[in-house]
């Protein structure tokens, strides 16, 4: 079985880790080049042992020349690194990004929301942001793949068929979510380091956060809507997961198990979103290590309104195993591989 060849850049940060330890069990892939900057000439067992029984390449320095010895570029790395990484692509390559690099699909709302003057303005008509249960197929018409965040796969997998379907009002949408340290990359230690990282909840970028331009950009582009949410994510002392808890107002002639049949149908033939009975309780261990979505429909003592949860692992279906998905769908292979 012939294999694709992948270069991974940005190998050494919680979700790098994460994309390596499941594209070395892909009959699929050959890992070629793993890359880094202040980690080259280590082994990638260095900041993960549990790789050691897999014989990977040492990590190296990216340059332009790797491109042609490669199929696919994953790349892990911070914001505005994989811009120019996309101009040096040839026409075979491509690209899968786990950054925000090509999320948003103009230029002056990346600069608004992260304050850089995007690089390769270009290459933004060639990319798509793929979230695998909304994007499907179109994946393949593109040679720039983006994946969505964590926090707003969480959040778009449950709100999108109810917008679109007219079941809740598209206003007054509360989203609370909370995530793991791990979310925040490996300075977390650093940058919360007179917080008491492991023992306290931590409220930040109300009304700021980058993943608002996201979510507002997505459910608007697939339901039509005018939308008005609030969304407040906070970081909790738990190394990986997400929780978030949607409060939404129903539409009359609406319910709670109408909700809940309108998801249970539109992702019934969707392996990785699991849709539990209604006012069933969820918990980030439901999902740890995989790339489930769980979605959960409450009901509250108001007849008029409902409550949401929905749980993944930020790592992995909220970043990783998004990848692997998206990769299985441009190349033909079954969904699932790699991934359970």
């Amino acid at each position: 079985m012939s294999k694709l060849n992948v270069l991974i850049a940005g190998s050494t940060g919680y979700i790098g880790i994460q994309l390596i330890k499941l594209l070395v069990k892909h009959p699929n892939v050959n890992i070629k080049y793993i890359c880094g900057n202040s980690s080259v000439g280590k082994s990638i067992t260095v900041y993960e042992k549990s790789l050691k029984k897999f014989k990977l390449p040492r990590i190296v320095k990216f340059n332009k020349k790797l491109i042609d010895q490669i199929d696919i570029v994953f790349t892990a790395l911070p914001n505005g690194e994989a811009q120019i990484i996309s101009k040096v692509l040839n026409k075979k390559t491509v690209l899968i990004d786990l950054a925000a690099d090509f999320r948003l699909e103009k230029a002056s709302e990346y600069l608004k929301w992260y304050k850089l003057k995007h690089k390769a303005i270009h290459n933004i008509k060639k990319s798509i942001y793929a979230l695998p249960e909304i994007t499907g197929n179109k994946v393949k018409d593109f040679s720039i793949i983006a994946c969505p965040g964590c926090y707003p796969t969480s959040i778009i997998l449950p709100l999108l068929p109810l917008i679109k379907k007219n079941l809740i009002k598209s206003n007054n949408i509360i989203i609370d979510s909370k995530s793991g340290f791990s979310g925040a990359g490996r300075s977390v230690h650093k940058k919360y380091r007179n917080k008491n990282l492991y023992e306290s909840l931590s409220v930040y970028g109300i009304s700021s956060h980058r993943h608002n331009s996201e979510i507002e950009q997505i459910l608007k582009k697939y339901t039509s809507k005018d939308l008005e949410f609030t969304f407040t994510p906070h970081l909790t002392p738990m190394f990986r997961g997400i929780l978030s808890t949607i409060y939404v107002d129903l539409n009359k002639s609406s319910s709670i198990s109408k909700l809940n049949y309108e998801l249970k149908r539109f992702y019934k033939n969707h392996p990785f979103v699991k849709v539990k009975d209604q006012n069933t309780m969820l918990s980030t261990n439901d999902v740890i290590g995989s790339n489930n979505c769980f979605i959960s429909v409450c009901k509250t003592k108001e007849k008029n309104k409902a409550i949401i949860i929905s749980v993944i692992d930020n790592l992995i279906k909220g970043g990783a195993g998004q990848a692997v998905q998206n990769l299985n769908i441009k190349y033909n292979f079954p969904i699932s591989r790699g991934l359970l």
